[in-house]
């Protein structure tokens, strides 16, 4: 794995009900970490209605500008489950019925009392020239074709196959991360803290605020791919804190 190159992807989240409000996202957040861990970095995140054409339009603008696309939704049994129509579309490939998706699937409700229906068989279905990811949670797999991965709106059957494609993709260094918190207004240390970040280059301190108790505080966390260098600006960031009268906690509020 390269330590020089930055790796990033996008995460399209496709779907009415969570534009409605209904269902709230929690793919996002879990395909990030997963990412840091992977040495790539999540630069945009876009949330589309299960309408076609708008996610082919999301789909071929963030490929052409990201090393990786992950999607969520979509893949499902229904007829609103058009995901994978609309990658193909977008990839200009046909639709076939996956013989290895199909047997996953057979075995899945065979072995539970059940039968491969119509509905069933759709998520058999797969842009031609796509690899599997496997799923262990439900039987149907999720879709691989080139830097795209078609990936479940359930989110512990996401993370089952985000763990199927551990160490599976190039990407370069972790994120290493480190917080610390202090009962400070960001207005008081907003100085302090560029300072740190211009003091110690490749590393970046995000600052997120509360309001607990009557009180105003923040946490700052400080990521970088080098874990020296985020020790020496936690240091340095911290003695700043402590000599501005500040008590600094480890780990954060």
């Amino acid at each position: 794995m390269s330590d020089e190159r930055i790796w990033t992807a996008a995460v399209l989240v496709i779907g009415d009900e969570i534009l409605s409000g209904r269902t709230q996202d929690k793919n996002v957040a879990q395909i990030a970490t997963w990412l840091d861990v992977q040495g790539i970095r999540l630069r945009e995140v876009r949330i589309v209605p299960d309408v076609e054409d708008e996610i082919v339009d999301a789909l071929n603008a963030l490929r052409a500008r990201y090393d990786y696309v992950f999607t969520t939704g979509g893949i499902g049994p229904t007829h609103d489950d058009i995901t994978v129509d609309a990658v193909a579309k977008a990839l200009g490939v046909g639709v076939i019925v996956h013989p290895d998706a199909r047997a996953i699937l057979e075995r899945y409700y065979t072995a539970r009392g059940g039968e491969l229906t119509d509905a069933r068989l759709r998520m058999a279905r797969t842009p031609e020239g796509a690899e599997l990811i496997p799923n262990r949670m439900s039987g149907a797999p999720g879709i691989r074709i080139g830097n795209l991965f078609v990936m479940a709106g359930v989110p512990h059957i996401t993370a089952g196959m985000l763990d199927a494609l551990t160490g599976a993709l190039e990407g370069g260094a972790p994120l290493v991360a480190h917080t610390i918190g202090a009962w400070a207004p960001e207005s008081e240390v907003a100085d302090l803290l560029r300072a740190g970040e211009k003091d110690h280059p490749g590393v970046a301190i995000g600052s997120y605020p509360f309001f607990r108790d009557g009180r105003v505080g923040a946490n700052f966390v400080f990521r970088s791919t080098d874990a020296e260098r985020v020790a020496a600006c936690v240091a340095a960031v911290r003695t700043a804190l402590e000599a501005a009268g500040y008590t600094v906690t480890d780990g954060g509020i």
